[in-house]
C-alpha cells in the first residue's frame, strides 16, 4: 500500500508522528555514543604527536559537522516554507536552529581546547575559527530575527531569507583550510581518499557523529512539537492531542 508522505507535511498529520519518533532517536543516540565514548577515551591510541589532548576531536569534529549539516538542513526546511508556503516548514527550521547552535558553540568552544595545547593560544583569527563564529551569529540571528515578528508567516519568511543568505558560510568553513594559509589542520576524514588515522579512532568519531545525528533528530521533533502546541494551541485538534 502506498504512503502518502505529503499528507505528513500538515502539522495536524505530523504532531503525532513525531511524537512516536521521538524516544527511538533518542535512544539511538545514547546507543551510538556510549560506545563512541568508550572507543574514543579508554580505546583509542595516544596520538604521537599531539599526546592524550587529541581525544578532544572525539567531541570537537561531529559537534563541527552537524553544526554546518544542521544549517543546511535548516535553511532548506526555511526555503522550502519560502516556495511553497508550507506551515510545518517554518516550524521544523525554527526547531533544529537551537540545536544547531548550540553545537557551533561546542565546535568553537572544545576547539578552544584543543588548540591551547596545541596552537599555545585558545584563540586565533583564524580562516575556519573566524567562520565558524560567523555560524554561530547566523543561528543566533536567526533566531532573533523569528522571535522579533509576532505574525508567524513574517516571521518565517524573513527567517527563510536570512537563513538562504547565511548558507553561503558553509562551503566557506568547509574549504577554508584549502582556500587559505590557516593554523587549522585539513580534514582527517574525507570521501575521496582513506582517512589519516587509526581505525580505532575512525570508528569511535563516527559513532560520537552517528549519535549528534541521532540526537538532532529526537531534539527536533520534540521541540517541533512544542512549537506546534504554541502556534496552533487554539484548535480542536491540538487540544485533544494535548489531552492524550
Amino acid at each position: 500500500m502506498a504512503i502518502d508522505w505529503f499528507r505528513f507535511g500538515s502539522p495536524q498529520a505530523f504532531f503525532p508522528v513525531a511524537g512516536k519518533m521521538v524516544p527511538w532517536f533518542a535512544f539511538l543516540a545514547v546507543a551510538f555514543a556510549l560506545p563512541g565514548l568508550y572507543l574514543g577515551f579508554f580505546v583509542a591510541p595516544t596520538d604521537a604527536t599531539q599526546g592524550e589532548s587529541y581525544r578532544i576531536i572525539f567531541i570537537h569534529v561531529p559537534a563541527a559537522w552537524m553544526s554546518m549539516f544542521l544549517y543546511l538542513v535548516m535553511a532548506g526546511w526555511a526555503g522550502l516554507g519560502l516556495v511553497l508556503n508550507t506551515r510545518l516548514s517554518g516550524m521544523m527550521a525554527s526547531a533544529i536552529a537551537p540545536t544547531g547552535a548550540m553545537f557551533t558553540f561546542v565546535a568553537l568552544w572544545s576547539g578552544a581546547l584543543w588548540g591551547k595545547p596545541t596552537w599555545g593560544t585558545w584563540w586565533v583569527w583564524d580562516a575556519r575559527l573566524t567562520s565558524e563564529l560567523i555560524l554561530l551569529f547566523l543561528y543566533l540571528g536567526f533566531i532573533a530575527l523569528k522571535a522579533a515578528f509576532a505574525d508567524p508567516q513574517r516571521a518565517d519568511r524573513a527567517g527563510a531569507i536570512l537563513a538562504l543568505l547565511g548558507a553561503v558560510n558553509v562551503p566557506i568553513i568547509y574549504f577554508s583550510v584549502q582556500w587559505w594559509n590557516t593554523l587549522h589542520q585539513g580534514a582527517s576524514v574525507s570521501l575521496t581518499r582513506a582517512p589519516s588515522m587509526a581505525a580505532t579512532m575512525l570508528a569511535a568519531m563516527l559513532l560520537m557523529a552517528l549519535a549528534a545525528w541521532m540526537y538532532s533528530i529526537a531534539v527536533a521533533l520534540a521541540r517541533v512539537r512544542s512549537i506546534i502546541l504554541e502556534r496552533e494551541r487554539d484548535m480542536a485538534w491540538v487540544r485533544m492531542s494535548a489531552g492524550t
